[in-house]
């Protein structure tokens, strides 16, 4: 690239290196990027800002530290020009490339130079041309690397080979052989104890509460794995968690893999496969549980799985939530004297079981809603009495009678033109005088009818219908403990304490 006029300039010099790109040349490196952007700065006796480094990120996205860094000082007007080896360092993700040197560098008034492809964004030239090409092939290199290197994770994981970064809890990775696991025996005493609760009948709520009772570490705190969004009830154990461990293959030797996979080259979100595409290999390592106790505690949770996800419906469904923890109310069926009522729990209680963090909440659902549903029919009586309905719709339907007796008057000059054409059609001789009777008789009779209702509609009929209309809305309302849709437009959210206390939370602002 030819020498260029630093003057009114400012540079970012951006240097990116992924592990994919680790293995093409010696040039590639982050050392030789800085050593090459370093040396044209100076030749043409540009500012250099700062330097930008990403290493180890791939091109196919921009949420990159470096890169983002970069963007935020050329918001600032900090920089104004960009220099990068090549196009590919930029990005490998063609039309997010694109995009920069098209849009975004030019509208922030950013000079984009890319020295081995010959890109300058200030000056017209036949590589500036053919730079959305090259963003293509860029983008292409990057779809391809992908391909193989899933193909090779694919292939490791059907052999059976380890390719995970931290080994399964129970296992660690052996130190002498790649790709292979090997049991920790710290914690594959936990395993062994967990299989040994859910064979004597233990539920996996039971078995976690268990666990966090005593304060073991779960997995991840074993693990020492940072995790991304610290709750209030980071580091418990739960049923689910429990439940997957009790699944797990790999506890009988069996290394199962490729549950995930990612939705484009492009895109970090993953989708969960079903069982069927999942890569299994039996036997790759050392078991930790029998394969005849595995079976039967396969049993244990498959016969409880049928009454898990029993559906119950009551009046105000979906609306319950705990006071302390904030976790929507579960309901369950209790078999009484009288027959079967629902009860609320808290989720939390029960799935988190051994943590005094909640209370069972436990209270009647009918009694509840009814309590609910009374105070808010209250309201509304006090509200909305009749003489406040009648004042409310004194005007409402005197433009549906406007509206209804147009479409009448309409309609009937319709039929006046009707009969008319028909006079003309007889005269002309174009119509026989039986069909003309016919038609006529029928027009004739549909006029009258309308005529007749037109006549009908008189202010005393218009005072009919607003009464009933009035009843209509009083029905409506005065049964409001009765009407889910009405509760559910006027309930926000209600709230449980653990002394049964209720705070209702309506949409509607009430007075004081």
């Amino acid at each position: 690239m030819k020498n260029i006029d630093p003057e009114g300039y400012t540079a970012a010099l951006y240097i990116r290196l992924s592990k994919e790109d680790e293995g093409e040349s010696e040039s590639e490196s982050i050392a030789n990027q800085r050593k090459l952007l370093l040396e044209f700065a100076s030749i043409n006796c540009i500012p250099v800002y700062d330097f930008y480094i990403d290493d180890g990120v791939s091109g196919t996205t921009f949420d990159r530290p470096g890169f983002c860094r970069m963007i935020a000082d050329i918001e600032e007007k900090k920089v104004n020009m960009v220099i990068t080896k090549d196009m590919s360092r930029l990005g490998r993700d063609y039309i997010q490339t694109g995009y920069y040197m098209e849009r975004y560098f030019p509208e922030h008034g950013v000079r984009y130079l890319a020295l081995l492809d010959g890109v300058d964004t200030a000056s017209e030239s036949s590589a500036n041309d053919i730079s959305p090409f090259r963003a293509i092939m860029n983008d292409m290199y990057a779809k391809d690397t992908s391909r193989k290197i899933r193909s090779v994770k694919r292939y490791k994981q059907k052999q059976g080979l380890f390719i995970g970064g931290k080994a399964y809890y129970g296992y660690k990775l052996s130190p002498d052989e790649k790709n292979k696991i090997i049991i920790d025996d710290e914690a594959a005493a936990v395993v062994r104890r967990i299989f040994a609760m859910a064979l004597a009948g233990r539920s996996c709520r039971e078995i976690a509460g268990v666990l966090n009772a005593e304060g073991i570490p779960t997995p991840a705190e074993y693990a020492a794995l940072k995790i991304k969004r610290e709750g209030r009830f980071s580091g418990l154990w739960s049923g689910e968690k429990i439940s997957h461990m009790l699944k797990n293959q790999v506890y009988i030797g069996n290394m199962v893999q490729g549950r995930v996979k990612k939705l484009s080259y492009k895109s970090k979100m993953v989708v969960r496969l079903p069982p069927e595409q999942w890569a299994v290999a039996e036997g790759t390592h050392e078991p930790i549980i029998e394969e005849e106790d595995f079976r039967r505690v396969g049993e244990l949770l498959s016969a409880r799985a049928g009454t898990r996800h029993r559906r119950h419906d009551y009046l105000l469904r979906g609306l319950f939530y705990c006071r302390e923890c904030g976790h929507k109310l579960g309901v369950t069926a209790r078999k009484l004297v009288s027959g079967e009522a629902l009860y609320f729990f808290c989720r939390n209680y029960r799935r988190l079981s051994g943590v005094k963090g909640c209370t069972s909440h436990s209270a009647r659902a009918d009694r509840l809603c009814a309590e609910v549903a009374a105070r808010l029919t209250a309201d509304v009586r006090r509200a909305v009495d009749p003489a406040t309905l009648a004042a409310a719709a004194a005007n409402r339907p005197k433009a549906k009678e406007r509206e209804k007796t147009q479409a009448l008057s309409q309609r009937l000059s319709v039929l006046s033109k009707k009969l008319d054409a028909l006079y003309e059609d007889r005269a002309s001789g174009l119509l026989e005088q039986e069909d003309f009777s016919r038609m006529y008789d029928g027009i004739r009779k549909e006029r009258e009818e309308l005529q007749r209702r037109i006549a009908a509609r008189t202010p005393r009929s218009e005072d009919a219908e607003r009464e009933e209309l009035i009843l209509e809305a009083i029905r409506f309302f005065g049964e409001a403990d009765k009407n889910r849709l009405l509760l559910f437009s006027m309930i926000e959210r209600i709230e449980l304490g653990d002394d049964k206390s209720l705070a209702v939370y309506v949409k509607y602002r009430q007075e004081t």
